[in-house]
């Protein structure tokens, strides 16, 4: 072999002299080679799981710091986790956002709607009047919480399981179900598959079924809010898995480096479709300290603890108003069901998988109890009113047609593609004779 750029080419004969080392084949043969690291789930042993012995700070033990701090003093945020109720149902610690009781009566509720909703849906798809559809058991204090924390001037920027905004904040029960239909009245025309909602209205950005988009879109709208000057912010959601996405790092960057005023949210249900959280690379870390590198907050709570998403919301958006740039959640919390109704759980997950957090509307429930403004029979009265109100919903929207009975006009699939009618579109159109 020849090396160039010395006095004169120099001809070498032995692979190992061209790092200068006399070891021999042999040695170099003997040396310990590198191993491909692949990860696996943890912690399965005898049909259960112990998602690792996570670190549970105690309730009200995690302090509360105030808006205005550096981020680098905040990097222990990012391995405690925010936990405001106790097994008792009481309410400790800094972190306690002192909700009056009609507040947490809203909370229970919106969070029992949301979860009647999507029983109903899901045996729906079942009888096969719609294609697709995804629940939220076990996620409901997420979106419910998070959007009585936000105002209704901020945009929401939604992933997988995150109807509950919608219902939070009060749209029409049949237009969400007339889209999961794709019936003639579907708002979004059969544009989207079921349970991909958009309603810019309510504050709510279009899904996408390429999750990870929105993380980048909610960062871009939110600049656009700091740039004509309004106080209104946005949040973003993305799971867990999609983190290990470009576009996860790519809103980090510029939330980062222009201070949006954005909410960042990293719902970790430990599980990304069939996949555990631990092929997303946080290894023994956390999601949360993934902020610490962007110079930006991040704070894990307790996502199954209404009070404490709640409280952790108020907080990144009162550092966003502010102006004050943006913060990472990562939202602790455990998907319950299947990641859809197309898939079957019972593949990749033990059987005996029990989630150590608790039921966010049992835990919301026996919060209300013990302060002494819940009861069984209210609690009944209210799922029976829910359970009417979500049936009366689905006669409405059955009546204009489920999957198949009913389609928007194919006249319509050239509307809302284009801001301005593509030349083509319009020929297309003329050439359907729509």
């Amino acid at each position: 072999m020849l090396i160039a750029g010395q006095s004169g080419d120099q001809l070498l004969t032995k692979p190992e002299q061209l790092d200068g080392s006399a070891t021999s084949a042999t040695a170099q043969n003997k040396r310990p080679a590198s191993r491909l690291h692949v990860p696996q789930p943890p912690h399965r042993e005898n049909g259960e799981t112990s998602f690792g012995n996570p670190k549970l700070s105690p309730a009200g033990a995690t302090r509360k710091p105030d808006v205005a701090s550096k981020a680098v003093d905040l990097r222990d945020m990012a391995f405690e986790l925010v936990r405001v109720l106790d097994d008792d149902g009481k309410a400790l610690g800094p972190w306690n956002p002192g909700l009056s009781p009609d507040q947490l009566r809203e909370g229970l509720r919106k969070m029992l709607l949301l979860r009647v909703f999507d029983d109903r849906m899901h045996k729906g798809q079942r009888q096969g009047k719609t294609s697709f559809y995804m629940q939220a058991t076990g996620e409901e204090a997420i979106t419910v919480a998070q959007t009585m924390a936000l105002r209704r001037d901020d945009m929401c920027f939604p992933t997988y399981r995150c109807q509950g905004i919608l219902i939070t904040r009060d749209y029409p029960l049949v237009d969400m179900m007339n889209q999961i239909y794709s019936n003639a009245k579907d708002p979004l025309k059969g544009h989207q598959l079921p349970i991909l909602y958009s309603a810019r209205d309510y504050g709510f950005f279009s899904a996408s079924g390429n999750v990870g988009t929105q993380i980048c879109q909610s960062v871009g709208w939110a600049m656009g809010c700091a740039y004509r000057g309004t106080d209104s912010i946005a949040a973003g959601w993305i799971g867990e898995g999609s983190t290990a996405e470009g576009d996860f790092h790519n809103a980090l960057v510029f939330a980062s480096v222009y201070r949006a005023p954005v909410i960042l949210n990293v719902v970790n249900n430990q599980w990304a479709i069939s996949s555990n959280k631990c092929f997303s690379g946080v290894g023994d870390s956390t999601f949360a300290s993934r902020a610490i590198g962007f110079d930006m907050p991040g704070i894990k709570v307790d996502a199954n603890d209404f009070l404490a998403t709640y409280a952790v919301t108020q907080w990144a958006a009162e550092r966003a108003r502010k102006g004050l740039g943006a913060t990472l959640i990562e939202l602790y919390t455990y998907r319950a069901g299947a990641h859809s109704t197309s898939d079957d759980p019972t593949r990749y997950r033990p059987a005996k998988e029990v989630w150590p957090l608790g039921d966010p509307v049992d835990r919301l429930t026996k919060h209300l109890k013990a302060m002494g403004e819940w009861s069984d029979e209210r609690n009944a009265a209210l799922i029976e009113e829910l359970t009417a109100q979500v049936r009366t919903a689905q006669k409405e929207s059955e009546a204009i047609g489920t999957l198949g009975q009913s389609k928007p006009s194919v006249s319509v699939m050239f509307d809302d593609v284009y801001k301005e009618p593509d030349w083509r579109l319009r020929q297309q159109r003329q050439s359907l004779g729509v």
